[in-house]
């Protein structure tokens, strides 16, 4: 391999190293998100889907009732798709006094963790997601953004053997009782 070939390739790998994202980067940012404060009570939040080549394949709508017992939540995710689908993930959460979340829910293999640092949370687990009568399992890394106390911003990156194959980007708005989901889609 020529110099020129090398160094190129050199460039190309940091560059790509450079643009993972640690919770860590957050640390100073405002406002600050706290899990447990934000999801709770009743939110309403609209999302897409977009395929690994970035065209959109799905909207959909979620009605999201988040009760909590202490550190121990439930959050009751109701999904209405764009294609009259529907679906429902119960996520059992627990916040720890360091502030790290654990989670389960039906269709996550094993246990979801995360962190949050200022605005941000980062949340890991994988999906079992059905498709054409298989189930296959996704690793999720799944960012949330604090805007202010009221809306927030997700993103969330399904791979497959480290590829990123769909992104799902996700507003969530608690300022104000919207109708429900069912009425919307």
């Amino acid at each position: 391999m020529t110099l020129p070939k090398t160094l190129a390739l050199t460039a190309g790998v940091a560059l790509l190293a450079g643009c993972s994202a640690s919770i860590d980067d957050y640390h100073d940012t405002r406002p600050t998100f706290s899990l447990k404060n934000y999801f709770d009570g009743e939110i309403t939040a609209w999302g897409i889907v977009q395929d690994y080549s970035g065209q959109l394949t799905r909207r959909f709508c979620v009605d999201i009732v988040a009760t909590w017992q202490g550190n121990e939540g439930q959050l009751h995710e109701s999904f209405f798709f764009n294609d009259g689908s529907r679906q429902t993930r119960i996520w059992e959460v627990n916040v720890a006094q360091d502030q790290t979340v654990t989670g389960t829910a039906g269709d996550v293999v094993g246990q979801a963790s995360g962190s949050s640092q200022g605005s941000a949370f980062n949340w890991q687990y994988t999906l079992t997601v059905p498709i054409d009568g298989t189930e296959y399992d996704f690793a999720i890394d799944d960012w949330m953004y604090a805007l202010d106390d009221k809306r927030m911003m997700n993103r969330s990156y399904m791979k497959k053997f480290g590829v990123t194959v769909a992104e799902f980007s996700i507003f969530f708005d608690k300022s104000a009782r919207i109708p429900s989901c069912e009425t919307q889609m």
